[in-house]
């Protein structure tokens, strides 16, 4: 890859974090199906910050939680998403910068622009998480918010299949990708959820097809994409359309999928899984890091296997351990 500014560039959802535990029986009384994420609406996400018990704000968001990863590998990324000028938008710009993170999409204050954007997380005591997000400003990211100079500046543009709902996101998507390939540089894309999968197949198919790299998706979302429920037909299928598909599949690791190989990478040892937030989001940091930096793709799934097993040891899905220096002390890294 040429020369660039930054490792990786994420687009994504704007989100702060509500997490509290809760148990089966909670989910069960207000009809929430564990461990998938639902769209809610703001009295939905009031109803249920008042029902939920003690609870804690962590600035969040699938792509963000990514590019916080990444900088704690210490890589160079940045991220694109829509806040408002309130609270929680102050709340998320802090702590994403904080984090090493290159954040500079103007805060939303024009009429009608809704609140920033909160996901409501319930965390069982098997540290499943259950999400219910309510996307406020997030879901107004379009064109006008896509950042060509970030886009050309780095290395690997990466898509965060939660913001792929609204009709504008979804042409910022494109128009990203295209500045990306334009400039030659790669173009990630995350599925995000089975439920977002379900809801945009044919878009997601077209997207990919047209101009993405490297693909994230677990073992769910996957069979789902290619309407099959065997895995080999699966990775089979996304070969012909990728250069490189990362798949994670829980306890039993990951594999990864080129025209040429396929590499399983086990699974980092956890002693106790207490929060299984963001464990995909950080799986990305990893190997978008690895990427991005050059190293082998086998070394990339161990990275990828590493920051997974940070963030699920313990509440929220930004990183609490150097993840460079866990690297350096598996031996995964040099130091």
């Amino acid at each position: 890859m040429s020369r660039s500014r930054y490792d990786v560039l994420g687009i994504g959802n704007a989100i702060v974090d509500v997490l509290a535990r809760c148990e089966d029986r909670f989910l069960e009384d207000n009809n929430l199906p564990k461990g998938h994420m639902r769209l809610i609406d703001a009295n939905e996400a009031d109803r249920l910050y008042r029902v939920m018990g003690p609870a804690m704000e962590i600035s969040g968001g699938s792509a963000a939680n990514s590019m916080a990863g990444l900088a704690s590998f210490g890589g160079k990324s940045a991220f694109i998403g829509k806040v408002a000028d309130d609270h929680l938008g102050e709340v998320f710009g802090h702590d994403l910068r904080a984090a090493g993170v290159t954040y500079r999409t103007p805060a939303a204050t024009e009429q009608g622009c809704l609140p920033t954007a909160r996901s409501m997380i319930l965390v069982t005591p098997d540290g499943e998480r259950t999400m219910n997000t309510f996307l406020g400003t997030s879901t107004q990211l379009g064109i006008a918010e896509i950042d060509a100079e970030l886009i050309r500046d780095a290395r690997i543009t990466y898509l965060e299949g939660y913001l792929f709902d609204p009709p504008e996101a979804r042409e910022a998507f494109a128009e990203a990708a295209r500045i990306a390939g334009e400039a030659g540089r790669k173009v990630s894309l995350s599925l995000s959820d089975g439920f977002c999968v379900d809801r945009h197949r044919a878009a997601f198919r077209t997207l990919i097809a047209s101009g993405v790299d490297i693909l994230f998706a677990n073992e769910d979302e996957l069979l789902s994409l290619y309407e099959t429920e065997d895995f080999d037909q699966a990775c089979r299928e996304a070969r012909k359309e990728c250069e490189l598909v990362a798949v994670t599949r829980g306890a039993a690791g990951s594999v990864i999928v080129t025209p040429d190989e396929r590499i399983i990478v086990p699974a980092e040892p956890v002693s106790d899984v207490v929060d299984t937030t963001g464990a995909g989001d950080l799986y990305a940091a990893g190997f978008l890091y690895g990427f991005a930096k050059g190293h082998d793709l086998t070394r990339c799934g161990r990275l990828a296997a590493l920051a997974a097993s940070e963030i699920i040891s313990h509440m929220g899905a930004r990183p609490e351990h150097d993840l460079k220096q866990l690297a350096v002390d598996r031996g995964i890294l040099k130091g």
